[in-house]
C-alpha cells in the first residue's frame, strides 16, 4: 500500500463538472494499493498518516498531526502510484489491485482513518475520472509505502 500525503489549506474532488467532495485544512491522501497488501499494512499505514507531525506549532515548526490542528481528510483512490517505469516509456501498472481487492480496501482505509481521528473521511469515487485540485501548504508532500516499514 502506497500513499502520497499532501499538507493542504483546501482540496477538492469534482466528477462530471460536479464538486464530490471538498476540504479545508487538512491532507489530501492519494492512496494506491497492490494485491499483496494486508490488513497489516492497512493499520500501519493510517495509523502513520494520521499521527504524522508534518502541521506548524506555536513556533512554526513541524510537530502537530492533522488530528492536533482538528484537520480534515480526503482520501483519493491512485492505481497509477503502482506504475512500473522500467520498460519503455509506457507505465505499466500490473502491480496495481484489481477491484475486487482495491474496493474493499479503498473502503477499510477510508474507515480506518476516521476510527482514529473521529471525523468523516472525505473520499473521491473509486473509478471514476476525476479533477483533484488543491492548495499544498507548505508545499509539504510525503510518499510511504507499506512495504518499506524499516
Amino acid at each position: 500500500m502506497r500513499i502520497v500525503i499532501q499538507r493542504v489549506n483546501r482540496a477538492s474532488v469534482t466528477i462530471n463538472n460536479k464538486i464530490k467532495s471538498a476540504i479545508g485544512k487538512g491532507l489530501l491522501i492519494l492512496l494506491g494499493i497492490e494485491e499483496a497488501d494486508t490488513e497489516e499494512d492497512l493499520k500501519w499505514l493510517t495509523a502513520k498518516a494520521v499521527n504524522l507531525r508534518i502541521f506548524d506549532d506555536e513556533n512554526g515548526v513541524m510537530n502537530l498531526s492533522v488530528k492536533d490542528v482538528d484537520g480534515e481528510i480526503l482520501v483519493v483512490s491512485q492505481f497509477t502510484l503502482y506504475a512500473a517505469t522500467k520498460k519503455g516509456n509506457r507505465p505499466s501498472y500490473i502491480r496495481a489491485a484489481g477491484h475486487t481487492t482495491a474496493i474493499p480496501m479503498y473502503e477499510k482505509f477510508c474507515k480506518e482513518i476516521e476510527t482514529l481521528t473521529g471525523k468523516e473521511v472525505k473520499q473521491g469515487e473509486f473509478g471514476a475520472d476525476m479533477l483533484v485540485s488543491l492548495d499544498n501548504s507548505g508545499p509539504v508532500t510525503i510518499v510511504i509505502d507499506s512495504k518499506n516499514r524499516e
